[in-house]
């Protein structure tokens, strides 16, 4: 990335201010649940604050294309929207724009939004990350090549795992649906100590890739709009991911809205290959 690429990074940012005053405009659980009647282009109920989340980062891409940039857009609500997209240079921009929404809805501490730039289809192409998990206040971005941060603190990508007894000390669950957890609980006592599930994907990622957890799966497969941004933050942190459906470990691709993959995240790549088997069909 240049100078004269878009500023990605100040877009998201806008888009996080004008997000949490949206959320401190409504801040009760009967405020938050309300729908717009509507399903979103990745099949669930649009919530009022999703709709409005996604407006926020709209606008901010829409002024990036009034400068001039061209790119494709695919999110959550909306889908593939076209701002000019260059087949010289192709750039495909990533959005959940508001990870965690039943979360949002509840008061639940972590929600996110979630934004990836691509220059290519799969996860490998993936060229910037930002999550913005609003509970702790928290901005984690990552660069290709370049590292992640969080809170401007670059990452450490030497962190390693902890483990006690031989098992994962504490491991994050996404998509964990109750029957899902009872089906994997046998291969998920044999890898891990303990277990967290957040209920925000791009920011369990996160928490992978900054050591504090030391490893995560999801019990079902995610969307690209999910994972682009957080698996970008892992890889440059220092960890590993698992994309255990693809033709390739980062082959999913990063423009599909329906679900792709099972993930999976670690600080090794001895611990991808215990996560895998958690998830690895039964």
């Amino acid at each position: 990335m240049s100078a004269r690429d878009p500023d990605w990074l100040g877009a998201a940012r806008g888009a996080v201010e004008a997000l949490r005053g949206t959320l401190t405009a409504a801040p009760t659980t009967a405020e938050r649940a309300r729908e717009t009647g509507t399903r979103g282009e990745g099949g669930d109920r649009t919530l009022e604050i999703d709709a409005a989340a996604e407006a926020a980062v709209f606008r901010r891409l829409e002024a990036l294309h009034a400068e001039g940039h061209r790119f494709v857009a695919i999110s959550e609500e909306r889908g593939r929207v076209d701002f000019g997209f260059d087949p010289e240079a192709p750039l495909l921009v990533v959005i959940d724009p508001l990870d965690g929404s039943r979360n949002a809805k509840r008061g639940l501490t972590h929600h996110a939004l979630s934004l990836a730039v691509a220059d290519g289809p799969t996860m490998a192409d993936v060229v910037f990350g930002f999550v913005h998990d609003f509970g702790p206040g928290e901005e984690w971005t990552a660069r290709r090549g370049q590292g992640a941060w969080c809170n401007g603190v670059r990452l450490d990508p030497d962190v390693p795992e902890r483990r006690v007894g031989g098992r994962l000390e504490l491991v994050g669950l996404e998509s964990a649906g109750s029957g899902r957890v009872r089906d994997a609980a046998a291969a998920l006592a044999a890898t891990c100590h303990h277990v967290r599930a957040l209920g925000a994907t791009a920011v369990t990622l996160c928490q992978v890739a900054a050591g504090r957890l030391d490893g995560m799966v999801t019990l079902r497969r995610s969307r690209a709009v999910d994972v682009a941004a957080g698996q970008l933050v892992v890889r440059e942190g220092g960890g590993v991911v698992r994309f255990t459906e693809s033709a390739g470990p980062l082959a999913a691709p990063v423009d599909a809205l329906e679900p792709v993959s099972l993930v999976v995240a670690a600080r090794s790549e001895a611990a991808a290959d215990a996560l895998a088997a958690v998830v690895r069909p039964r």
